[in-house]
């Protein structure tokens, strides 16, 4: 008899939503399933397939920025400046829809908080602004489609633009992620790929996970969806598309592909606290503020994210976290190719892994997923 888990993978490549899934759930020794196939009309899902996460990137790069934190390589509440030159003397718009020349000298450098916590200024607008046209206009604009800038031309763009608000008075979304991928690749002296593989992916077993997927392993790599008024439109063929081996630029500002068991692993390292290489991962106090709400009332507005966003949802580093509610204290988050995962207060993990941008259909079946007993 099938798992609830897997019930609910099947009904939704049934009804046509993803052609294929890996979900895990559970603690040290989870369910893993595998439904559907990696491509329509292609070979069956495997468990080990590489996803492309997206955002779930997210709490990855706040691990390895905490661990610089605690090597004494950078402060919480330090900077940026110094290894992010093009981040100084920023000019701040009087409001988030203001013209672009109507703005004030910044009051406070960026930092690293400002980073892990959305507060740097930087981010999507979700209303037609001024800004959002012109980060349209420059190319640093955030989409479903792969990045088109290596990171140090995207920053140099993104620097020609003022802040939607002073830094650590408001909250907007993924921009300050990028830039933090740029500054580890700066403060470490070298790409962010090769930092990540020596400072947690190959410590933690974690051989999948990379920037991109290479030539001997593109036979896991499915293919990637987006829902039409005519049903699913292939955006990259199986084996193919951005991710398909080493890219033309540095990736440093973009995300990374894992497998269900990658990422597990990188969960239960935080959910057990053991030691990586003799030493924990991260502190319990850094663990604890990673998983807590650290955004201030005051930077929760209607305009930062999508509507009620902020009833019941707050954002630590890198994860968002359940604020009320029966699920009160989980973390967790989304990828915009249909990826999610979540850490419940007992320490059971929830992966799920799919191949079809988010939207009406995806999100349903997130919810579901996130409702399972």
């Amino acid at each position: 008899m099938a798992s609830e888990l897997e019930a609910l993978l099947v009904r939704h490549v049934g009804a046509g939503i993803v052609p294929g899934a890996v979900a895990l759930r559970g603690g040290r020794d989870p369910e893993v399933v595998a439904v559907g196939v990696a491509s329509i009309a292609g070979k069956p899902m495997r468990e080990d397939a590489i996803f492309r996460i997206q955002s779930m990137t997210k709490p990855i790069t706040a691990v390895a920025a905490l661990r610089l934190v605690e090597a004494g390589r950078i402060g919480l509440d330090e900077s940026v400046e110094p290894w992010l030159p093009e981040l100084g003397d920023r000019r701040v718009l009087t409001s988030p829809s203001a013209p672009l020349d109507d703005t004030v000298a910044a009051n406070r450098p960026i930092t690293l908080r400002h980073l892990l916590t959305m507060g740097s200024g930087y981010g999507m607008e979700f209303g037609e602004t001024p800004l959002q046209k012109a980060m349209a206009d420059n190319g640093t604009d955030a989409g479903p489609e792969p990045i088109a800038l290596g990171a140090d031309e995207w920053l140099a763009r993104l620097a020609e633009l003022p802040l939607a608000f002073q830094p650590g008075e408001g909250w907007r979304y993924h921009h300050s992620f990028a830039l933090l991928g740029i500054l580890l690749a700066r403060v470490t002296g070298r790409p962010l790929k090769a930092h990540l593989a020596d400072d947690l992916f190959d410590p933690l077993g974690m051989p999948d996970t990379a920037f991109w997927v290479p030539q001997e392993k593109l036979d896991r790599l499915p293919a990637a969806y987006r829902h039409s008024d005519g049903g699913l439109v292939e955006m990259e063929p199986a084996g193919g598309g951005f991710y398909a081996g080493p890219p033309p630029f540095d990736v440093s500002h973009a995300e990374i592909v894992s497998t269900a068991g990658d990422f597990h692993r990188f969960l239960r390292m935080l959910v057990e606290s053991e030691p990586v290489q003799g030493a924990p991962l991260i502190s319990e106090e850094h663990l604890r503020q990673m998983t807590t709400d650290q955004v201030p009332a005051g930077n929760k507005t209607p305009d930062s994210f999508f509507p009620g966003f902020w009833d019941r949802t707050g954002w630590g580093f890198g994860v968002g976290v359940e604020t009320s509610g029966p699920k009160r204290g989980r973390y967790g988050w989304s990828g915009g190719q249909g990826t999610n995962f979540y850490v419940d207060p007992d320490g059971t993990v929830g992966i799920l892994l799919t191949q079809v941008e988010m939207g009406e259909q995806m999100g349903r079946m997130l919810t579901e997923f996130q409702a399972l007993p």
